[in-house]
Order: C-alpha cells, then structure tokens, then sequence
C-alpha cells in the first residue's frame, strides 16, 4: 500500500477524547447551549435534523459529515459530472439559495420557509460575517453557527460540529484523516522551502484573469503548501482581484495553476498566455473539479485533497499511490468510491502539461 494510502486509513485509536461544545441546559426548553467557533453561546435543539446552509463551503462540510441534514445546496444543485461523485439522494437536493458570499440569494422566508433546526455557516470568521449570522439569527430566531473555515482548523471543526450534531465517531474518522493530511503537507511545504519556494500564479476564470492575493481564502492553500503566490507579493491583502497580461509577464511565474477547464484551451490559442515562459515550458496544471475543487471554489474541506496534490505537482512526493489515495478520501469524505477510470480522468490534467 502507498505512504498515501496509509496516511489516509481513518485511525480511530489515535484519540480517545473528543472536542465537544460547551453544554448548558436551558430551562423550560429542550435545547442545549453551545459555542461556535467565534465563541458566540447559541442554544440548539436537542436533536438535530435540518440544517440550512449558509454558503456552498458549510453545504460541503455538512455534506461529508451528516449529508442527511443537508436541507439543500446554497448555489444551484450538482451537475451530472459532480453528481457522478456523490451520493444520488443528496446530488438531487434543490436549489435554496445562499445568504453569505457575492451571489447572496436567499432571503429570510425562503430560510423559515425550510424549517431548518438551525443555519450553519462554514468560512471566514471576521467580524463582517459574525454580524451576518447575528442579523439572521435576530430576524430568524434561529441558532446560527459559524465554524472557521481556515485549512489548519478543519479537524478541530470536525470535531466541533459532530460534538453538537452528535456524530462525534464520524467526525473523529474524518477529523484525524484530515489531521495525517495536513501533517504530511507541512512536512512536504518546509522540504520545498529548502529546496527552493516555486512562484506560482493561481488562475480562476476561462481567461486566466481573475486571482487571489495576500490574506484570500481562496488562496490560502498555495502559500500553506510552501509555494510563493506570486500575486500576493505583489498585490498585498485582499481577496479576489482582476489581473492584467502585463502583470502575468511581469511577475513570470515558475507554475501556473488554473481551475477553469477552458483555461487549458485559451492558453493555446491566445498568442499571450502562449508566451508566457511557464506555459511554453509545460508548467500549467489544472486543479481537478469534481465534484469539488482541490484548491478553491468553494474553500473547504475539499481542499484537503489539494495538499495531498500539490506536493506531487511540485515533486517532492512520487506520483505513485497518489490514485489510491484520492479514491480512499471519497469513499470516506464524499461517501462515494470512484471507479479507477474517474480518478485517471481527475489527474490527467492536473498533472504538468507537455512542453
């Protein structure tokens, strides 16, 4: 079996104790009293059943956890080509619309009109976003929860959530799968840095022209897999920002790595991404999609397989077991075993291109 493989077989004896949310009884009420990953104190049913995600990151994670709670999918369902990788029942859930992000479409009786036992969002813990679940918590009634969506805390979120969903042996299997993941992937980041940090370009978009810079969930991985993101040496902090040709030869990245399928045609067609050095050296690779990104869009829990990648692209992990790997973290994560033929056809292309 593959280092790979290994690292990902659920070892449920490595911790006896699990994280669990602080308890109060509520008098009157069968509810308990719980604490989000900000610190906010929220009263919760006793048991849970329905779940309204806030956003398609808290959609994943409920989603790999406890799918039967998901009420729905924040941004539009899957397609065919994702649903391929999940669980049918929750692939054909409906449209509910998304109360965080730039496409915020839910309103508040399209929440009630759910009946969810609570709201549960999955990202960034700034004050903006803990103002947003205080506002629909006041105008709802309804708990709402914020988990910390930053790569280093998924295990204890795990953790956190199946304390309060009650899931606590489920959460621990993916909470310690997650916590081999990212030890591997720091251990593989400090060995690039002495080798030497590859300046990378991120790209989104079938025309290459939209990234992330400095302190951007969406690239917080790049820099956390030991690379240099180019942008956000050169851009500061921010989030997602236009980019301009003059600025992609500008910055002459070592890698360029893109999550839009239509980029692998444009940089062959376009007489300047064509020039760009790393392209014409083969140094381009597509992030895999399905049924969630490995790098971003959405950021969460499935970026855990972009640090399982992102060391083999680089070269410090052979390729091999790489495979078994990624078909031993659907089966557990995303419930669902791909065949062989799917997993080749995910890493055909996030493997560097021919010169």
């Amino acid at each position: 079996m593959s280092w790979l493989a290994l690292r990902l077989r659920p070892l449920l004896s490595r911790r006896t104790l699990l994280a669990a949310p602080c308890l109060f009884a509520a008098p009157g009420r069968a509810e308990r009293m719980v604490a989000d990953a900000t610190g906010r104190r929220i009263g919760v049913p006793d048991q849970i059943r329905r779940i309204f995600p806030a956003g398609p990151p808290a959609a994943i994670l409920l989603y790999t956890l406890a799918p039967e709670m998901l009420l729905g999918w924040p941004a539009r369902p899957p397609r065919p080509a994702e649903a391929a990788f999940m669980l049918p029942e929750a692939a054909s859930l409906p449209e509910i619309g998304r109360l965080t992000g730039r496409d915020n479409t839910a309103n508040i009786e399209a929440v009630l009109r759910e009946k969810p036992d609570l709201v549960l969002d999955y990202g960034s813990v700034r004050p903006v976003f803990v103002s947003l679940m205080e506002r629909v918590q006041a105008q709802t009634a309804l708990p709402t929860l914020l988990l910390d969506g930053a790569l280093a805390k998924i295990p204890e979120t795990y953790r956190l959530l199946g304390a309060i969903l009650g899931r606590q042996q489920d959460a621990e299997m993916r909470a310690s799968t997650a916590e081999r993941i990212i030890a591997d992937a720091l251990e593989a980041a400090e060995a690039l840095r002495r080798k030497g940090r590859p300046r990378v370009l991120y790209v989104r978009g079938p025309r290459g022209l939209e990234t992330g810079v400095a302190g951007s969930i969406n690239t917080e991985i790049i820099e956390f897999a030991g690379a240099e993101n180019v942008a956000a040496s050169a851009l500061g902090a921010g989030s997602l920002v236009q980019i301009s040709m003059e600025q992609v030869f500008a910055w002459n990245p070592d890698w360029i790595i893109a999550i839009h399928p239509e980029f692998l045609t444009t940089i062959r067609t376009d007489r300047l991404w064509s020039a760009v050095p790393a392209v014409r050296a083969g140094r381009v690779a597509l992030a895999p999609g399905l049924p969630f990104g490995w790098v971003d869009f959405p950021p969460a829990v499935n970026r855990l397989l972009g640090l399982m990648w992102l060391p083999v692209l680089f070269g410090l992990r052979r390729p091999d077991g790489l495979a078994a790997a990624v078909a031993d973290f659907h089966d557990l994560f995303y419930h669902r075993r791909p065949e062989p033929s799917q997993i080749e056809a995910l890493l055909r292309p996030a493997m560097p291109l021919p010169a």
